[in-house]
């Protein structure tokens, strides 16, 4: 094999040198460097991965560590055609903490907008072009395996809507364990529909009682694919990442337990309603109902209304006593409302029973126009986040004290109706979530239960007879996303 050791290699004529023949591979020696050439498409990888934002430098290729927080990368200022540098997700982390690969001055892919790597294990290289393209990237794989377009998730029942809409509903406790977060700012927010449990209704002592509030009711609803109607209740959505989402349901209150008759001022079996339990999503809760007061007798100090999502209804001695404040603890916008006032008609010493808030409304105050009848639970409010114009957070009724007066019905949303002695019972808030059947229990001589899956409070126990009181209907929580 012959050797040829020169200094330098020049054409002797023309514009073009040429070495070795056709089919010959030309082949740089272990170690040696080229210059020149211009670059092959290739970087050279610091090796050393990068917890913090820098400017990247012509050339080079970086591993990113977005372990602890989302980090943003530089591309180099002022580049020439050809300039070329690299990213690379480094610990499978940028599905939670995004790489951010700043322009620097300069366009990438003709826009003048940042480029965001979403994914884990996601990486690109980017090629200087010209002033007006900028940057050109190239992903591993495809634009979606670096950036996710839209939010997959499991958990719950799952439905769809509006075609391009998936629906999680949760009955119970469960997971939102989303896998894949969508876009930043565009398809990485989520609407909720957050109900709590209900209260169950009161029982009272020789006399009519209050009925419970319902569980608070939380939602938000966006410009796409958005609830009908939207009611001006509606709140922020919440923006998800690539995490598992706990969600809790309350329950609803247990109802108050069959007792003897009241009866000669005695306040043994005058007891509130129980409070409904609260319901969580990311950072929305729900609070659970208000258990309404039970009236105890002339000798005996009435309560008032418990507060809560939505605040029980008051007992009464004849004197106005104010009901549970609705929206405790306060949220923007409110999540319920107050629970009626109790108080005795002017036309007799009848005591009848006020009504529980609800999330759309007040409950009734006692008594109205001098009646005996039980006041009706505060009406729900509707909301169509699942493809159903469905009304949640019904009142509970309160009872009337003798006949032939009438009990309060529970509020439309799931309230359950009070019950009465001899005269009519309270009818059941409608609007239930299983069809065919009633959004709430009617009374009869005991207080009618919340719906389920409403948030409903329980209607009040009539203390004439042996009776018992209704419990608060369960809550629900249901979450809406863009998957397409």
């Amino acid at each position: 094999m012959s050797k040829i050791e020169v200094d330098a290699i020049d054409k002797q004529s023309g514009s073009t040198l040429t070495l070795g023949g056709s089919g010959t591979a030309v082949t740089l020696a272990c170690g040696a460097t080229q210059s020149g050439f211009g670059r092959s498409g290739s970087v050279n990888w610091d090796t050393t991965a990068k917890t913090a934002g820098f400017t990247g430098v012509n050339g080079n290729g970086y591993f990113i560590n977005t372990t602890s927080g989302s980090i943003t990368v530089n591309l180099p200022a002022s580049p020439s055609a050809g300039d070329i540098m690299a990213v690379k997700d480094y610990t499978g982390t940028a599905g939670t903490n995004r790489i951010t690969v700043g322009r620097n001055g300069s366009n990438i892919r003709s826009a003048a907008s940042d480029f965001t790597i979403s994914k884990n294990n996601a990486g690109a290289t980017f090629v200087y072009v010209d002033a007006s393209e900028g940057w050109q990237a190239f992903v591993d794989g495809s634009d979606a395996d670096a950036q996710a377009t839209f939010i997959q998730a499991t958990g719950g029942t799952v439905t769809t809507v509006c075609t391009n809409f998936k629906v999680h509903t949760f009955t119970g406790p469960g997971t939102f364990c989303v896998s894949q977060a969508g876009c930043a700012g565009i398809n990485d927010q989520v609407d909720y529909l957050v109900v709590a449990g209900g209260a169950s209704g009161s029982m009272g002592n020789d006399a009519g009682s209050a009925g419970s509030g319902a569980g608070g009711v939380r939602f938000s609803a966006t410009t796409w694919c958005a609830p009908s109607p939207v009611s001006p209740r509606a709140g922020s959505v919440v923006t998800v990442t690539q995490t598992a989402f706990p969600i809790t349901v309350g329950g609803g209150g247990t109802g108050l337990a069959t007792g003897p008759a009241g009866g000669g001022g005695l306040a043994d079996n005058a007891r509130a309603g129980a409070s409904g339990s609260n319901s969580i999503f990311s950072s929305i809760t729900s609070a659970g109902g208000g258990g309404g007061a039970g009236y105890q007798g002339v000798t005996c100090k009435p309560a008032n209304g418990v507060a809560g999502g939505s605040g029980g209804g008051a007992g009464t001695d004849g004197s106005p006593i104010g009901g549970g404040a609705g929206n405790t603890p306060p949220t923007t916008p409110s999540q319920g409302f107050p629970g009626g006032n109790g108080q005795a008609p002017p036309s007799g010493p009848d005591y009848p029973g006020s009504g529980g808030g609800g999330a759309g409304g007040a409950g009734g105050n006692s008594g109205p126009g001098g009646s005996s009848n039980g006041a009706a639970g505060g009406v729900g409010l509707q909301v169509n986040i699942d493809g159903n114009d469905y009304y949640y957070g019904g009142g509970g009724g309160g009872s009337s004290w003798t006949g032939p007066a009438n009990a309060g019905a529970g509020g439309l949303g799931g309230g359950g109706g009070g019950s009465n002695e001899t005269g009519s019972v309270g009818a059941g808030g409608g609007s239930a979530r299983t069809t065919g059947s009633p959004g709430g229990v009617a009374g009869s001589s005991n207080g009618g239960a919340g719906g389920d899956n409403t948030g409903g409070g329980g209607g009040a126990a009539n203390a004439n007879i042996s009776n018992a009181s209704g419990a608060g209907g369960s809550g629900i929580v249901i979450i809406r996303y863009r998957f397409q």
